[in-house]
């Protein structure tokens, strides 16, 4: 199926200085430590293993310069009682708030921000310090779960399910006071979000995907229509009125968990890798990813080694795709083919 309408052209006929712009490209590399947006243990965990994974030389390979910040470092509250039915507020609050910071501060500087986590919740800060610095910025969501609970409708009070809630402007009249927040402020419209790949949608989220007009493909909506398709609407409803920034947001469940087991909250029938991996590729195609989240990859969670390992591997190959490594090869940008050398001292004998 070629690619259709005027802004696809575009974005095709500007991939060569896309391909240079990369070339100079700094990238910085930060990690985020934290569980407390869900219940389960491990995934703080989950910054270390996908670095042990080769992440770093990964990109390094990739022409472009990387900058490794470390990991933040989250202070642990001795008393933080639920509000409401919402687990650790101040917790998942501060470490956002802080997150924030790091974040604004590395978009600022002109770095392409690559946060490791940790939880989902941590995309509360993630996508707020991205829009300190580009207010106009937009959102791809990928994952099997939308997250978009509000404190009223989420089943289980966990955060990680609930961070677009605080982001979307049509969802502040149903967002209480909740402690350690104060500092949030919505930052998107529903019009700037695209959800791909969900499969596991709460009654409360489907009302509110439903309701708000947000534009979201599920599996069976990939199935239908293919990834190809699927992210030409994307791109078409996100940048069709201008070119702006993109923020990714990938939880490594968007994968089928025969790809992807050592995650906390895994559901059949995701994203193949072909399929994952087209998603990441053509975003980088655009010229215009910002910044993005690698998260709930939990080591803990695998059923051996190799899971874990596994796990890991496919996060390295998404981020490194989302900037620039492709299925041709990607390599160090050489102007020419060496010429051939020849051994002089073959030649007189």
């Amino acid at each position: 199926m070629a690619l259709r309408g005027p802004l696809f052209r575009l974005l095709r006929a500007q991939l060569n200085h896309t391909c240079q712009q990369s070339r100079a490209q700094s990238v910085a590399v930060l990690g985020a430590p934290f569980s407390r947006g869900q219940k389960r243990r491990g995934v703080e965990h989950g910054p270390k293993f996908i670095r042990d994974a080769g992440l770093i030389e990964r990109l390094s390979g990739l022409d472009c310069t990387v900058h490794d910040f470390g990991d933040l470092s989250f202070h642990r509250l001795e008393k933080d009682d639920p509000y409401m039915d919402v687990k650790f507020p101040r917790t998942v609050g501060a470490a956002n708030k802080m997150l924030s910071g790091a974040v604004s501060r590395a978009v600022g500087a002109g770095h392409t921000l690559v946060m490791l986590g940790g939880d989902h919740s941590l995309a509360i800060g993630s996508v707020s310090g991205h829009a300190e610095q580009c207010p106009d910025l937009c959102l791809i969501w990928v994952d099997a779960h939308a997250d978009v609970n509000t404190p009223e409708t989420s089943p289980s009070g966990n955060l990680h399910g609930q961070p677009v809630a605080f982001m979307l402007k049509e969802l502040q009249d149903r967002m209480p006071d909740i402690p350690g927040f104060s500092w949030t402020k919505p930052v998107l419209s529903s019009r700037d979000l695209v959800y791909i790949g969900l499969r596991d949608v709460d009654p409360g989220e489907h009302h509110i995907l439903k309701n708000l007009g947000i534009q979201y493909f599920t599996m069976r909506d990939i199935d239908r229509l293919g990834i190809q398709r699927v992210m030409e609407v994307t791109f078409d409803h996100l940048l069709a009125r201008k070119q702006r920034p993109i923020h990714l947001s990938f939880d490594i469940d968007a994968f089928d968990p025969s790809l992807a087991p050592a995650t906390g909250t895994p559901v059949n029938g995701g994203l193949t890798y072909r399929e994952g991996i087209y998603i990441t590729e053509e975003i980088h195609n655009t010229g215009l990813l910002s910044a993005m989240d690698l998260v709930e990859v939990n080591p803990v969670l695998g059923a051996n080694r190799e899971a874990v390992e596994a796990t890991a591997s496919l996060a390295v190959d998404v981020i490194a795709s989302s900037l620039g490594q492709t299925r041709e090869g990607a390599h160090v940008s050489i102007d020419e083919i060496p010429p051939v050398k020849e051994d002089t001292e073959q030649l007189r004998l």
